[in-house]
């Protein structure tokens, strides 16, 4: 019996087994988190307890602090309302793109492409200065509208480029075709092509949503304005308060925070796996 159960377990759980050390590496950030943010602080900065667990019984403290303390509900409406509208101006603007890049044939095409993707390795740090004066001369100076202007900076040259290798798998054949029909080239691209690389849009979404929602230096550099924070910048500033770590209400954030990234990728997980899938193999 034993022997038959060890077999079953071994067929259908051994070739996952080398995937242990990756999953405690990743999901012991979240389990420390989680043991952080409900620890009380006698529990939290004891020397004698054992750290990854309760000696205590757990508490909401950390929890109420956060939430009644500070500003990281509206942080967290910040953040969210940043990331949906640099999506949208990252897509609006790097679909065009994409699709006359990758199919349409002009001087200086293959170094323009190279170059939208080189542009993305530029350091941040070496951008906020113009960028600061930009935002400053037309008016935008400590807003959250500031970031949704900005974040395309680094967002849309990889986005476009990511985008070009889904473009570049649709069949000539069926544009010619919409094309012989008497499609214009505008109509090819939003009938034709948009609905073939729709795995690639989300993609594409999911990266510029994620890159703009964890960014720290641009929101540092623009905002000032408590309530116009977002919830990387609002809670790593609120609560270190000189030499004073508030431990327990920063792992709150932080895994509060992680909810809406995790929905994203939850909801769009198979969406996500085909679009990275099908441009590294077309």
């Amino acid at each position: 019996m034993r022997r038959n159960l060890w077999r079953t377990i071994k067929r259908d759980y051994g070739p996952y087994l080398p995937l242990s050390p990756y999953l405690f590496i990743v999901l012991f950030p979240f389990y420390w988190m989680i043991i952080t943010t409900f620890k009380r602080d006698n529990d939290l900065y004891s020397l004698t307890g054992v750290p990854f667990w309760f000696k205590e019984p757990p508490t909401l403290a950390h929890v109420e602090l956060l939430l009644h303390d500070t500003l990281f509900l509206v942080w967290l409406k910040n953040s969210l309302l940043i990331g949906v509208g640099v999506v949208l101006v990252t897509l609006a603007l790097g679909l065009p793109a994409a699709y006359a890049l990758a199919r349409m044939r002009f001087p200086g095409n293959r170094a323009m492409s190279t170059a939208m993707f080189l542009s993305y390795l530029i350091p941040p740090a070496l951008l906020f200065l113009p960028l600061s004066q930009l935002v400053r001369g037309i008016g935008f100076g400590d807003s959250i509208w500031s970031l949704v202007i900005v974040y395309p900076s680094f967002t849309l040259p990889f986005c476009t480029w990511l985008l070009m290798g889904f473009v570049r798998t649709v069949p000539h054949e069926i544009e010619e075709s919409a094309q012989l029909d008497g499609c214009t080239r505008f109509q090819t691209f939003r009938m034709i092509v948009l609905p073939v690389i729709v795995p690639g849009i989300i993609t594409a979404g999911i990266f510029a949503f994620t890159l703009t929602y964890q960014e720290f230096i641009y929101a540092l550099t623009f905002i000032s304005a408590s309530a116009n924070k977002t919830i990387a910048y609002g809670v790593t500033t609120d609560l270190i308060r000189g030499d004073v770590f508030y431990w327990g209400s920063l792992m709150a954030g932080a895994l509060i925070g992680s909810v809406p990234v995790a929905i994203v990728y939850a909801f769009s997980l198979d969406h996500f796996i085909h679009g990275l899938t099908a441009g590294a193999l077309k």
